[in-house]
Formats: C-alpha cells, structure tokens, sequence
C-alpha cells in the first residue's frame, strides 16, 4: 500500500474552457455597421470551438489512460491486502 501512495501521478486534468458564443445583433443595421467585427468574432470563435473539441478529446483520452492506471493499482492493492 506504501509503493501506491509513493506514486507520483498528474496532480490536475486540463481544463477545457468552452469560448463564448459570439453576439448576433437582431438589428440589420447594427448587423452591417460592425459586420467586419462581427465576422471576426465568428471565426475567432469557430478557431476557438476547434481548440475547444481537441482539449477534450485529449483530456478524454488522458482520463481513459488514468483510469486504466488506477484499476491497475486497484488489483495490485487487492494482491498486498490478500482479497
């Protein structure tokens, strides 16, 4: 039971932080005075959104490899304990 808790392991997951959603102004013309700003953050946020799902597909993989470890350890614990 000392060899597992002597075991060093990832203190923190990555934190995934979704962007925010961009601003749709119902007003046409609001819509066509800022269009270019507007675009913008509407690519900003499909760039972001991308970054967004490849955090947590590696954070989901990171978390399956995790707990494949840990149910490893929970036999080896289950071996030194004897049940």
């Amino acid at each position: 039971m000392a060899l597992l808790i002597c075991v060093p392991g990832p203190v923190l997951a990555e934190s995934c932080i979704p962007p925010h959603r961009p601003f749709l102004p119902s007003d046409s013309q609001a819509a066509r005075d800022y269009g270019d700003i507007i675009r913008r953050d509407f690519e900003d946020y499909i760039q972001d959104i991308q970054s967004y799902f490849r955090c947590l597909d590696g954070e989901r993989a990171r978390a399956f490899e995790e707990a494949r470890e840990v149910s490893e350890d929970y036999g080896l614990l289950l071996q030194l304990v004897g049940d």
